[in-house]
C-alpha cells in the first residue's frame, strides 16, 4: 500500500505492508529510492512481518526539503512518520549507507527492538593531504569570485563546478540536496555509537569502496554487542550482490531472541 503523509512541511511518500508482529523500517541511501530495498522488503514481507519501506525527502516520490537538512532533520521526520503509524519501541530499523546514519541517530536516543545496518555511512571519512588541498583552494577561488561577480554569479557558477567535479549522486542532485549531502557526508557520528543499546547486526560487503569494512569494524567496536557478517567480494549494495545470502542473515536475525 502506497501511502503518503506532509511532515515539516514536506510530503513523505512510503510503502506499508501489514503484517503481524514488530515492523521492520526500511531507510535506503542516498540517490536511491524504496525500491531500491524492494528485494529486502520481499524477504521481510516472507515472515509476515510489517514493513515500512520509505521514499527519504529529495528521492523517489517524496519531496525535496524546503531547507537544507542534516542527518538531525531526517531522523526527525522519520520518528514523526513512525509516530503518525503508531509504531512502539520493538521495531526494527533498517538502514542502508545513508539510511544508516538515520539509523545511528533514531536508535541513540529513542527505543528499539534491533537495528540493521547494511553498508551503512556515519564514520567520516579519513582526508588525504590532497583532498584538503583542493577544499581550501575552493574556499579561496570561491572568496575570489564573490568579489569579481558578486555573490550571486559567484553562486552559480561555484555550483556548475561542484557538479562537474563531483561525485555522480552530487552530479545528478538538484543544488538543494547537493547542500543537504555536502553537510551531511561531514557529520561524524560516532560519538553516538556506544548509546545504541539494541541488538545490532552490521552487514557488510568486503569490496564496499564507498563505506569500507574498515568503518564497519569501527562500529562493531563502538555498538556494544554489535555483530558483523561480512560478505567476501560484496560492494556497496551487498543486498543486492549477495542476495540469497543475505535474506538467509537477515530472517535468521529477525527470528532471533537476542
Amino acid at each position: 500500500m502506497r501511502k503518503e503523509t506532509e511532515i515539516k512541511g514536506c510530503r513523505i511518500v512510503y510503502d506499508f505492508t501489514p503484517g503481524q508482529g514488530a515492523p521492520v523500517v526500511l531507510m535506503h541511501g542516498w540517490g536511491c529510492r524504496a525500491s531500491t530495498l524492494e528485494s529486502v522488503a520481499r524477504s521481510v514481507r516472507e515472515l509476515e512481518r510489517p514493513v515500512i519501506n520509505i521514499d527519504f525527502p529529495g528521492f523517489g516520490d517524496s519531496a525535496e526539503p524546503d531547507a537544507v537538512w542534516g542527518v538531525e532533520q531526517y531522523t526527525e521526520a522519520v520518528e514523526e512518520l513512525l509516530r503518525r503509524e503508531e509504531v512502539g519501541p520493538d521495531v526494527v530499523l533498517l538502514g542502508h549507507s545513508f539510511g544508516g546514519r538515520v539509523g545511528i541517530v533514531y536508535a541513540s536516543r529513542n527505543p528499539v527492538g534491533k537495528l540493521i545496518l547494511v553498508d551503512a555511512a556515519g564514520v567520516k571519512p579519513k582526508r588525504t593531504l590532497r583532498y584538503y588541498v583542493k577544499v581550501y583552494s575552493f574556499k579561496t577561488k570561491k572568496q575570489l569570485l564573490k568579489l569579481v561577480l558578486g555573490k550571486k554569479k559567484a553562486e552559480t557558477y561555484l555550483d556548475k563546478l561542484r557538479a562537474k567535479a563531483g561525485s555522480s549522486d552530487y552530479r545528478n542532485s538538484s543544488p538543494r540536496m547537493r547542500a543537504i549531502m555536502s553537510r551531511v557526508v561531514n557529520e561524524d557520528l560516532c560519538h553516538l555509537m556506544p548509546k545504541i543499546t539494541a541488538p545490532t547486526l552490521l552487514v557488510w560487503g568486503t569490496a564496499d569502496t564507498a563505506t569500507p569494512l574498515a568503518d564497519a569494524k569501527k562500529m562493531e567496536r563502538l555498538i556494544p554487542g554489535a555483530g558483523l557478517v561480512a560478505f567476501e567480494g560484496a560492494g556497496h549494495y551487498s543486498f543486492l550482490d549477495r542476495p540469497g545470502q543475505f535474506a538467509a542473515v537477515l530472517k535468521s536475525f529477525l527470528a532471533s531472541q537476542s
